[in-house]
């Protein structure tokens, strides 16, 4: 019987030295008998080498079996981790539903808290409104009741002043009268006895005489006698007829100083018609006050009840706004938890898919190893059904070679692949997986002509975050999934923790005032003068978490909008958030990271945006050749531009401030400019995330504009820059620096203290704002302004640390400038400075005893918690007879400064 024939087929061996037996096996197949006996004699020879390579094959044989052994244990191992995989998804999906119930639980106890706070404050605003009420009567009464009793002591005073008066003027008539009278009457008397006395001794004398004559006597003598004697009483009488008419005369006064007596006397009778006439048009006047007063107070009351109505409403409203956004919650929590849900589903598919391919490697081991075996035992041999077969295993997975090298390449290197973003590459080191195995080297691929068998090794299974993963990969796509997921539980948690915590805080850090924020804000100035020639958003992003950790509660961010200065102050396209610090989705990505840190520990996270209202740049030149026409979505004309800059030709009205040369600047009088600020400022609020603003060039309009935008848009926290010059003495800055901080401070009065500012007169000469309106006062040593590449106004160098302690342990708002804190080495300290303030509990509004200021240095006591000492003279707290309590050291500077905490 003649032996059968075989085809030889095209196979690929194991390796080399294999080669004599393969040959040996298809000649012995493809040979008449005859061609065997001939070649017996080599037969023989190679019988012992075949020998050897059938050894080396079964110990092949062997490997592959303790390999396959191995694939069994790694699939127990898969099995295992599936298993401990569904059971964690499970716990997670119980946890997660507990967790739900228990912020569900603690929504409706909040809620219920909430709806007795508003029945209490029902109430309390009904007994209120009474206690007004009531409180307005009495205090109307009071006041009617003291202005009846002036009124009616005032004309009684008066009556008894005019009474008196009169009575005064007649007693003084009467008696001058009297005495006159008397006078005169005793004159009289007495010029009429001198008479009837002269009278009677001329009768005597007459009657002697003619005695005397009928006795004798001369006649002629006796005559003489009493022509002489009548002259003399001629000379009497006429001395009485001049005293009689002195008399009259003084009688004629008498008469005139009564009637002006009179007259007084009827004066004063008007003046009291007249108090009584006023006291009754008083009466009238207080009735009519007193039933204004009484419609006013009823208005009142009619107000206080609208007011509570419109406060019961709001509370209303609010209630249900906070119930939507707790059911807005729970919804976000149930798709959370459902997307989670979809998640773990995905993830244990993928499980499920890499076992099921792991099983049919398996199998395809076992098959290859079952072809070994027969082939080895001869059980099968290659046949026609291989021809034309050309496939390479290579780490445990089979790759096709075609024909087509530009497919080969396409399929093996597919690149080149875009850069990593540093966020996707931090997610994805979190997850490490360690699969596929390692790439197969396509030059390797080519120049092998035979298949092998032998499993990759541990330590050569790569991972995939060591490569650079298209966008398309399913794996990136899940890892982009995994994110979205993370940011939603993230903002969901925060929601939750804002609307349940917030109760358990102190009064005083909850409390957010309009300019002021929550009184404890630490802000740090994240930028300088050359950060626009770098991708700032990117590279301030990673900082979030340590600026978080180093106490800062806010970050001043650079002007968001596209400008014509690369720095951002000449902005043009208000809505265009492309600028020389990176892209709109870098700044969104910038403010979510620094909200995700948590970066105002206390309460409220703030990102302040810097923003340019006074001036804007045009896109357009007006038909006369004046840049004056703006552009983007607030397209503007000269109407918006204030009529006295001299560069741009407006047509508005006159500015309210100073005006700045090199751009247009904008007339807020205009209704539309207002409108569409307000807009804006709310559309970066918003929807880009910012929560507050530092305001540019505030001197170049009136307040009382920026008193509006605050109110539109609602920020936590506002600065203005009002940076005007100091005043100088002979070439040096003087010490009264009063009229510099009374400007600042008049412009927070005209914001109705709504913003703060920053106190430029504290920089120059301590203290300045801080020393008048503290919680208005944003006190700092430089900015990119002053220090930076600029250096308008640096300050010393060797003394940062000093200013530091100074202005972080002093009421006010601190601000920390980036380049102290990054670049010159001041890092330590100023979180040193910043630990102290947190745990002495210092504020805006914090109080200061200096002990000791002069040339040799500086010690205040900064409310009842903390001392501090600039300067290297002795001073220790325990000597000072004004500080109690027991004082410990908390920093020690040498000669710069100290630190003691009350202990």
């Amino acid at each position: 019987m003649a032996a059968p024939k075989y085809t030889e087929g095209k196979y690929l061996s194991t390796g080399g030295k294999n080669g004599a037996f393969d040959t040996l096996v298809c000649a012995s197949m493809g040979e008449p008998n005859d061609t065997v006996t001939e070649s017996s004699a080599s037969s023989q020879n190679s019988l012992s080498e075949t020998r050897l390579r059938l050894e080396a094959i079964e110990k092949e044989r062997d490997q592959l079996i303790e390999d396959l052994a191995r694939s069994e244990a790694k699939q127990k191992e898969y099995s295992t981790i599936i298993d401990h995989d569904k059971e964690r998804a499970v716990a997670e999906l119980e946890s997660a539903r507990l967790g739900f119930n228990q912020r569900l639980q603690e929504a409706l106890e909040e809620k219920f808290a909430l709806e007795s706070k508003l029945v209490l404050a029902k109430e309390d605003a009904v007994e209120l409104a009474l206690q007004v009420e009531k409180l307005a009567e009495i205090e109307f009464e009071k006041v009617t009741s003291h202005i009846l009793e002036d009124a009616q002591l005032r004309i009684s005073a008066a009556e008894t002043s005019a009474a008196e008066a009169v009575h005064q003027v007649e007693d003084r008539i009467r008696k001058v009268t009297e005495e006159t009278i008397t006078s005169i009457v005793s004159e009289s008397k007495d010029t009429l006895n001198k008479a009837l006395t002269t009278a009677e001794q001329l009768g005597s004398r007459a009657k002697k005489a003619l005695a005397d004559l009928s006795g004798g006597l001369n006649l002629m003598d006796e005559i003489a006698f009493v022509r002489s004697q009548n002259s003399g009483l001629q000379n009497v009488v006429n001395d009485l007829k001049s005293q009689l008419l002195l008399t009259k005369n003084e009688v004629e006064k008498l008469k005139t100083a009564l009637l002006q007596g009179q007259e007084q006397v009827r004066a004063s009778e008007l003046r009291a018609t007249e108090a009584e006439r006023a006291l009754i048009d008083f009466q009238e006047s207080a009735r009519k006050r007193s039933i204004k007063r009484e419609e006013e107070i009823n208005s009142l009351l009619d107000k206080v009840k609208k007011e509570a109505g419109d406060r019961e409403k709001t509370a209303a409203k609010a209630f249900k706004a906070e119930l939507e956004g707790i059911m807005a919650a729970v919804e976000a929590a149930k798709v959370t938890a459902q997307l989670k849900d979809q998640a773990n589903l995905r993830r244990c598919e993928a499980l499920q898919r890499s076992l099921r391919t792991s099983e049919s490697a398996l199998e395809v081991w076992k098959q290859r190893a079952e072809m070994a075996e027969s082939m080895l035992q001869n059980k099968r041999i290659p046949g026609e059904g291989d021809e034309g077969v050309d496939y390479v295993i290579s780490g445990g997975r089979i790759d096709l070679l075609t024909d087509d090298d530009a497919l080969k390449w396409k399929l093996l290197a597919d690149g080149p692949r875009r850069e990593i973003p540093v966020w996707m590459a931090r997610r994805i080191r979190t997850i490490c997986p360690k699969f596929p195995p390692r790439k197969t080297n396509i030059d390797e691929a080519l120049s092998v002509k035979s298949k092998s068998l032998k499993l990759p090794k541990l330590e050569e299974v790569w991972s995939i975050a060591q490569e650079k993963p298209k966008e398309t990969d399913v794996l990136i796509e899940h890892v982009i999934e995994k994110e979205v997921i993370e940011k939603k539980r993230k903002a969901l948690e925060r929601a939750l923790q804002r609307r349940t915590i917030k109760w358990k805080r102190t009064p005083e850090e909850i409390k957010l005032e309009p300019g002021t924020g929550t009184g404890r804000e630490i802000v740090f100035q994240g930028f300088h003068w050359e950060s626009c020639r770098r991708k700032w958003y990117q590279e301030l992003a990673p900082k979030a978490a340590d600026l978080s950790q180093s106490g800062m509660t806010a970050v001043w961010l650079p002007p968001p909008t596209q400008s014509v200065a690369p720095q951002g102050y000449m902005p043009s396209d208000l809505y265009n958030l492309n600028s020389a610090y990176g892209t709109e989705d870098e700044l969104k990505q910038c403010i979510d990271e620094m909200h995700t840190q948590d970066l105002l520990r206390f309460l409220y996270p703030q990102a302040l945006g810097d923003v340019v209202l006074n001036h804007r740049c045009a896109q357009k030149q007006s038909p006369n050749g004046v840049w004056n026409i703006f552009g983007g979505k607030l397209a503007w004309g000269p109407e918006a531009i204030v009529r006295d800059d001299p560069n741009f030709q407006g047509r508005g009205n006159p500015s309210t401030g100073d005006i700045f040369h090199a751009a247009p600047n904008i007339d807020h009088s205009q209704e539309f400019v207002r409108r569409d600020i307000k807009g804006w400022l709310n559309w970066l609020r918003n929807d880009i995330g910012f929560d507050g603003w530092r305001l540019d060039f505030v001197r170049g309009f009136s307040g009382g504009y920026v008193k509006e935008y605050i109110e539109a848009s609602n920020p936590a926290f506002a600065i203005g820059e009002y940076w005007d010059s100091l005043t100088y003495e002979g070439g040096n800055m003087s010490y009264n620096q009063d009229a510099h901080r009374q400007r600042i401070v008049n412009w927070i009065n005209a914001t109705g203290g709504t913003s703060s500012a920053f106190d430029v007169t504290t920089k120059g000469k301590p203290t300045g704002v801080m020393g008048w309106w503290p919680s208005r006062a944003v006190t700092f040593l430089e900015n990119h302004d002053t220090g930076s590449t600029q250096g308008h106004w640096p300050f010393p160098r060797d003394k940062l640390a000093q200013g530091y302690a100074y202005i972080l342990t002093h009421p006010g708002t601190p601000t920390v400038f980036y380049d102290h804190f990054y670049d010159f080495g001041l890092r330590d300290t100023i979180v040193e400075l910043i630990e102290a303030r947190s745990r002495a509990g210092i504020h805006c509004r914090s109080t200061i005893k200096i002990f000791h200021a002069n040339n040799e240095g500086y010690v205040a006591k900064i409310d009842e918690s903390l001392v501090m000492k600039l300067g290297y003279f002795e001073w220790n707290p325990a000597k000072e007879n004004n500080l109690d309590g027991t004082w410990q050291k908390f920093v020690d500077r040498g000669a710069d400064y100290q630190l003691w905490m009350r202990h």
